[in-house]
């Protein structure tokens, strides 16, 4: 669904369907029963200032909503925040750049991310022919990034993304300890029919893509699993989406997580508070971007390139129990030789 006219272009669109059973409330009742942990008085603030009908005038508290009806929220975006403003190079050649991002960092300008972002932090560092970014890591995800060096490359590793020749591998810390020491996700993907339009969910009709997650899990602690994942299907969010959906969400995450988006929500209200972050059990989504296997453009050698378990998740690790963390070298080697 698109903004309603005269909505900022940066806007946030919420669509939220009115079900039978809900006919006939108050739009700000409404409001408060469809986003967790608001207050009347906010729910009403939030009506008077972000509620629009399709054509873009405003709604007031008062009304009744009916049956079928789609109740539009137009929420402005925030001010563009702090960062870290730096990334390491894990291999850089004539045609491959491979970097180490760190979680925060968004990857392209969007409506809240201007100046801090890694294209620009690569435009500062490499001048007027930067590198360019062949794929995509969500902002609060750490590791790897391959980026081409000339015009050839970047078409060669686009090309092998969007053919799943690139072997991909992530780390985890997820809620529970996991059953299975290993297993294969296979659930179809598609974006959600209500709710933040930037969420995907698990469905089987209509337009959906097909998604496969293998999992092995390394270690079992303070009721967490640390898991490695190798996905073979590239979807928006798949990771995320299939963890939650099988009982273990990625500790940290404010979209798929046991409240599903009710803290993003919160956070665009309130900023991320302790209060929050306690409830997450992390401030960032606990996933990490660890290896990536591909063929090299100019050589045409396969080449893998690994990243280090940032601090950040070592350390969040370790406060589950006894220290029994084993080298990365170790940790990646179990995990390749024991996966699906």
């Amino acid at each position: 669904m698109k903004l309603p006219p005269g909505s900022p272009p940066d806007s946030i669109l919420l669509t939220f369907p009115v079900a039978r059973e809900f006919a006939g409330q108050r739009l700000d009742r409404f409001i408060q029963s469809r986003i967790p942990r608001l207050s009347r008085t906010r729910a009403q603030e939030i009506v008077r200032s972000a509620a629009r009908r399709e054509d873009g005038t405003p709604r007031r508290a008062s009304e009744r909503v009916k049956a079928g009806e789609i109740v539009l929220l137009v929420r402005p975006r925030l001010n563009e925040p702090d960062v870290p403003l730096t990334f390491d190079v894990l291999h850089d050649d004539e045609w491959v750049l491979a970097l180490d991002k760190p979680s925060g960092l968004p990857m392209h300008p969007t409506a809240t991310y201007h100046n801090h972002t890694l294209t620009k932090l690569l435009s500062k560092r490499y001048g007027e022919s930067p590198p360019n970014i062949c794929h995509r890591l969500d902002r609060e995800t750490s590791g790897i990034v391959l980026c081409a060096r000339r015009s050839d490359a970047e078409r060669a590793l686009k090309l092998a993304f969007e053919r799943r020749k690139v072997e991909k591998a992530y780390i985890a810390i997820v809620r529970g300890e996991m059953e299975n020491d290993s297993g294969t996700i296979d659930y179809p993907l598609a974006s959600v029919r209500e709710g933040l339009h930037l969420l995907m969910e698990i469905r089987d009709d209509g337009d959906v893509s097909r998604a496969l997650t293998h999992y092995r899990v390394l270690e079992r602690r303070g009721g967490h699993s640390l898991v490695f994942l190798s996905p073979k299907t590239g979807r928006q969010h798949q990771l995320r989406v299939h963890l939650s959906a099988i009982g273990h969400p990625i500790v940290g995450d404010k979209l798929y997580g046991p409240e599903r988006e009710a803290p993003f929500l919160e956070i665009i209200e309130t900023g991320l508070t302790p209060e929050v972050v306690a409830r997450l059990g992390h401030d960032r989504q606990a996933l990490h971007a660890h290896r990536v296997v591909f063929e090299h453009p100019g050589s045409g050698e396969s080449m893998t390139v690994e990243s280090p378990i940032p601090a950040d998740m070592r350390a969040l690790w370790e406060s589950y129990g006894p220290a029994r963390w084993t080298s990365l070298r170790t940790v990646g080697e179990a995990a390749t030789t024991g996966a699906p």
